[in-house]
């Protein structure tokens, strides 16, 4: 057999690329025009497939990518030597070498950092593109805010650097709108002690899908960091973008194996955590966790077939998934579509429902998509 790719499809993922492209347009028609959009597309684009996406937001007209680290930035340049690319993670030092030679640029956190990128700069003969991240609260990457003075002072001064941007980051924006607001006026209030700074041209960003705020009034923003928003996941319904209705890029797909009948009182799967409370019928579906349906979320999922939401029946098993199919109209039958997540008719179940009855958030949901799920691309523009 010549390839897998050919083989028939017993569990799947679909990617919308042009529904991607929509949203993409959506979310900028909703900014003001001098906002930059920052393409967050780290962990292979949220599980779905980082060269398809970025090379579709390329053509949408994305004007820089974030990565988390070298291999993501790689792949970005095998599609393009010169859209710009920021590496959101920390550069480990075997790394240095190729922040100068793939033209990336690098987030600057503290004086060490300063120090080893200066020196890249400097061996290669032109400047190092630096982004300095200032931490307003969310205790992980940047300088403690009362230190940005000195570390911004420190890029400034070194030859080897070339200072493209400065950024913080929210950790409740979804959840916390007061501390949210706390940390942007931390941000704003530390950006005023940095000299010179309005007279660069640089990005300035706070903002991600959760926490989009940025207004016309607020003018020292000109950049916003778009991550999960672009696949038509809104991670916060009070943002300023939920107006804009992005579209579902992710569906996800299996099929039936089997269908049995079984008596009422019959046990189902590992442990005997279920028991049927009536006769049943039950499809066995080709797809468990080693797929991405969270044993977590076993006794609390549905799935759809033949337009019906049909409950996960006992724990969810490595490759197949149990589920009652007892009251869908018409014979189900070996080999009928099952949507986990997407739409079937007039049903539907989102990312977010989906990572509900696992206790966990969309963003770990798309990242759990095992390697085994084959991808298959959807490029057309409809009209």
């Amino acid at each position: 057999m010549s390839s897998s790719a050919q083989l028939p499809r017993r569990c799947w993922v679909e990617i919308d690329l042009a529904a991607l492209e929509r949203n993409l347009k959506l979310i900028r028609a909703s900014l003001p025009p001098r906002i930059k959009y920052v393409a967050v597309v780290k962990a292979d684009a949220y599980g779905h497939g980082l060269p398809q996406v970025a090379a579709r937001l390329m053509h949408a007209g994305a004007d820089l990518f974030g990565v988390a680290n070298i291999a993501e930035a790689m792949t970005i340049r095998e599609l393009s030597t010169d859209w710009p690319v920021l590496l959101l993670s920390p550069v480990l030092p075997d790394e240095d070498r190729y922040l100068a030679e793939f033209d990336l640029a690098a987030t600057v956190s503290s004086p060490d950092e300063v120090r080893r990128f200066d020196a890249i700069g400097r061996a290669a003969g032109r400047p190092i593109a630096v982004h300095l991240k200032i931490d307003t609260g969310m205790g992980r990457l940047g300088v403690w805010h009362p230190g940005a003075r000195a570390l911004y002072d420190a890029i400034i001064a070194a030859p080897g650097l070339h200072l493209a941007g400065v950024f913080t980051h929210f950790s409740s924006a979804d959840e916390d709108p007061a501390f949210t607001a706390e940390q942007r006026r931390i941000f704003l209030a530390t950006l005023a002690t940095l000299p010179g700074l309005s007279d660069r041209n640089i990005l300035i960003h706070a903002d991600n899908s959760a926490g989009l705020e940025t207004t016309p009034g607020e003018s020292v923003f000109n950049a916003v960091r778009v991550g999960l928003l672009q696949f038509g996941i809104l991670p916060h319904p009070h943002s300023l973008l939920a107006r804009t209705r992005t579209e579902p890029v992710f569906s996800f797909h299996t099929r039936v194996g089997l269908v049995k009948t079984l008596p009422s009182g019959t046990s189902i799967s590992y442990g005997r955590t279920q028991h049927l409370t009536r006769d049943s019928r039950i499809a066995v579906l080709t797809a468990g966790y080693g797929d991405g349906l969270a044993r977590a979320s076993s006794g609390q999922a549905s799935v759809l077939i033949s337009g019906r939401r049909c409950a996960v029946l006992g724990r969810i098993t490595m490759d197949q998934t149990m589920v009652d199919v007892t009251d869908v109209p018409g014979e189900v039958a070996c080999g009928d579509a099952v949507v986990l997540v997407g739409r079937q008719g007039q049903a539907e179940i989102s990312i977010s429902e989906f990572s509900a009855w696992a206790d966990t958030i969309a963003w770990e949901t798309l990242c759990s998509v095992t390697k085994r799920v084959p991808r298959h691309y959807r490029t057309a523009l409809e009209t």
